[in-house]
């Protein structure tokens, strides 16, 4: 079975949010048009608290962009964004949010992000996607949201990593691009991988 999985399609990753990616209110139409094809549909939602580590805020003298070490990996430090309960947080009012059958909340412990939809940076802790797709006998997820070179390339490899097939919809995912390049080095990493890259007229 094939399960669509939809990742933080929220406001504060829209062009108008606290951490804008560019173009990233694109990914909607496509979402609503893929989610009456699947029986399954779950969406991850970021969900951190006003504490979270991942906020430069939380850094004295420290700004968006710089680099930390948080739960001993890593950690590019963001703009407080996503935060538990705010306008930030929610789904993107145009998403068909009736068509998601289960939403994943990731990134709510304030030592660790989680990019994945399925563990926390520093893969310790599961979000219980896994499981879900399990029980739920998903064996390929077809991925797209926001943003390609941060939470979606990371879903997408853990989902690899987990042994399931992966398909990303290429016109149904956007890159935050910090870096020139960071949108087409992920997804190469990802079709190297054994990733599938389609067009959502493909899927």
């Amino acid at each position: 079975m094939k399960a669509l999985v939809l990742v933080d399609i929220q406001n504060d990753f829209m062009p108008f949010g606290a951490l804008p990616v560019a173009d990233g209110d694109a990914v909607v139409a496509v979402a609503n048009a893929l989610m009456p094809r699947f029986s399954l549909v779950v969406a991850t939602q970021d969900w951190h608290g006003a504490d979270h580590g991942s906020f430069a805020s939380n850094h004295p003298g420290a700004s968006p962009g710089d680099l930390v070490i948080l739960g001993g990996v890593e950690q590019v430090l963001w703009p407080d964004h996503c935060v538990q309960g705010s306008p930030g947080a929610s789904f993107h009012s145009a998403l068909d949010v009736a068509r998601i059958d289960v939403v994943i909340r990731k990134g709510e412990d304030p030592g660790i992000d989680s990019y994945s939809g399925f563990f926390d940076n520093d893969h310790e802790t599961a979000t219980g996607l896994g499981d879900l797709l399990t029980r739920s006998a998903v064996d390929e997820i077809i991925v797209l949201g926001l943003a390609t070179d941060y939470c979606v390339k990371a879903t997408v490899l853990d989902a690899i990593g987990l042994g399931f097939g992966v398909t990303v919809v290429t016109d149904g995912c956007r890159a935050v691009e910090l870096t020139p390049g960071d949108t087409e080095r992920a997804l190469a990493e990802m079709r190297a991988e054994g990733v599938r890259l389609l067009t959502s007229d493909r899927v």
